[in-house]
């Protein structure tokens, strides 16, 4: 029998990591004990996964939307809640259309849509964050996306002006205030520019915002996830922009998305 199939070494490792205060200790012991490569590989692991650093980054990879995409160390980790503004975007994209994937990190809601059309898109990415780029060109290689390191739009084409159709822009939108509210697991370990909105949370959407109908097409949407508190602020911020704007929830992922159009 496999040491990595022992039913006291699994039991053990689930002990170790509920005594460092993991909730989903079982689930999380699992994919350490798949992950693990050898023995010391394994004991490594779950070092560094009871000293807090996130599993995803322990293991190198976060399930998304049923895709395994690749995440480095300090690369932010996409959310579940995410999901749901993967699939409002995947609504919105035709055959053929142009998708923008602002404030890309690991490119997992370019990868999840370009996965869910039932037809080929054209797609872009671009982050700030070099090792979020690293990141975003593997999970991306497979649909010939293009992916460029830089500050929001001055990292992507000009050609691309007035021709996207879906703008996703998971913009960070935690108050500057709230960052020492956050779970120590991104706090630490995420980079700040991922998850830092400035006073309020909507300083990179106000810029995001502010430029997008140079770029999209005629009735093109950006798209962007929020808090439920946070909704009439950034619906002001996308109308101020001359977008017109829409929310929808899903409660099940506590997930927030503002979908704004140009007309």
């Amino acid at each position: 029998m496999s040491v990595f199939s022992s039913a006291s070494l699994r039991s053990s490792v689930v002990s170790r990591l509920r005594a460092a205060g993991c909730v989903f200790a079982e689930d999380e012991a699992r994919i350490l004990l798949s992950a693990a490569a050898s023995p010391a590989d394994l004991a490594a692991m779950v070092r560094l996964r009871a000293d807090g650093r996130p599993l995803e980054h322990v293991v190198g990879w976060a399930e998304f939307a049923g895709l395994r995409i690749a995440v480095d160390p300090g690369v932010f980790v996409p959310r579940r809640r995410s999901e749901f503004l993967a699939a409002a975007a995947t609504a919105l994209t035709a055959p053929g259309a142009v998708v923008l994937d602002l404030c890309c990190g690991s490119g997992a809601l370019g990868a999840a849509v370009a996965a869910a059309a039932a037809h080929p898109v054209e797609l872009y990415a671009a982050d700030i964050d070099p090792g979020a780029v690293r990141c975003a060109r593997r999970n991306l290689a497979g649909v010939a996306a293009r992916v460029f390191e830089g500050d929001l739009f001055a990292a992507v084409p000009v050609e691309l002006r007035g021709r996207v159709d879906v703008l996703i822009a998971n913009v960070p939108y935690v108050p500057t205030g709230d960052l020492g509210l956050l779970p120590p697991e991104a706090r630490l370990h995420e980079a700040r520019p991922a998850l830092d909105g400035g006073a309020d949370g909507l300083d990179v959407l106000r810029r995001v915002a502010a430029e997008a109908p140079r770029w999209l097409a005629p009735g093109g949407s950006l798209l962007f996830e929020t808090s439920e508190r946070q909704v009439s602020a950034a619906l002001a911020v996308t109308g101020a922009a001359g977008l017109a704007a829409v929310e929808s929830r899903q409660e099940d992922l506590d997930a927030t998305v503002v979908t704004a159009t140009l007309r």
